[in-house]
């Protein structure tokens, strides 16, 4: 089954399969790909809340943005395609917030503005 996440500039594309719970993203090993351990528990959280940890094999090509929001949108992704395969699982993945894609994303810099927020010094005179 397929899913489709996206978090901050990130968009994953996640592939489910039954299989034996490999999981490969980018055409790496999940473990080489996200280095740190709470990147892997992030994507792995869908199917550990579903119970479904080591039916599934993940495949996931994601593009765009940093480390943490590739993970965030593969996870989202995960639970998208979860959700395919098992439509009964949408109130436990609902309660657990995995369905809800974050809508946070960087804010744009105003012109005549040093940054977003930031302002230029104001000097009186």
């Amino acid at each position: 089954m397929y899913g489709t996440g996206r978090r901050k500039a990130s968009v994953a594309r996640v592939w489910l399969k039954p299989g034996e719970g490999k999981m490969v993203v980018n055409k790496r090993p999940l473990s080489e790909y996200f280095s740190r351990a709470a990147h892997q528990t992030l994507i792995a959280q869908p199917l550990k809340t579903a119970g479904m940890e080591g039916k599934f094999d993940l495949r996931a090509n994601v593009v765009g943005g940093g480390m943490t929001g590739q993970a965030g949108a593969v996870r989202l992704g995960v639970a998208r395609a979860l959700l395919a395969t098992e439509p009964s699982l949408r109130p436990t993945l609902r309660k657990a917030g995995l369905l809800t894609r974050d809508p946070r994303v960087k804010e744009r810099r105003k012109y005549g503005q040093k940054g977003a927020r930031a302002r230029f010094q104001f000097s009186k005179r």
